[in-house]
């Protein structure tokens, strides 16, 4: 197995295309899977559609179904910190995609992304894998 660890900056950003990274992950390699993963317990990895209002209606939703209040019972950090633990349980924190000749075959609409709404914590690491197929 092939990895490498990306190092990402979401303080000015909700949502982090990491489609191009990808891509030049895969260009060496020939048919397998590609596993995106993100190893921290308040950010998940999607795949949507960015740059047509897709990833900006993404983080309006979650924030609505997430809301940063004092509801949650993990409370350090910020005010409504917990909302951030519970985000990986509806965005995964990984995701795997099949590649063929070094392509991601990801359909002509997808991208793929790091979801983090987290204020407290905006540098991630993100794993790419690669598993020949």
């Amino acid at each position: 197995m092939d990895s490498k660890v990306l190092e990402v900056d979401t303080s000015r950003r909700r949502i982090a295309d990491l489609t191009d990274e990808v891509q030049a992950f895969c260009a060496p390699r020939g048919a397998g899977l590609c596993n995106v993963f993100v190893p921290h317990a308040t950010a998940g990895v999607a795949i949507i559609e960015t740059g047509a209002g897709s990833d900006h209606d993404l983080v309006d939703t979650l924030e609505r179904l997430l809301p940063r209040d004092g509801r949650y019972r993990h409370e350090h950090g910020s005010p409504g910190h917990g909302a951030d633990h519970v985000l990986p349980g509806i965005v995964s924190p990984s995701v795997t995609i099949p590649v063929l000749d070094g392509r991601p075959l990801l359909g002509t609409w997808q991208s793929v992304v790091l979801v983090d709404l987290n204020r407290d914590n905006p540098q991630r690491s993100v794993r790419l894998s690669f598993v020949e197929g």
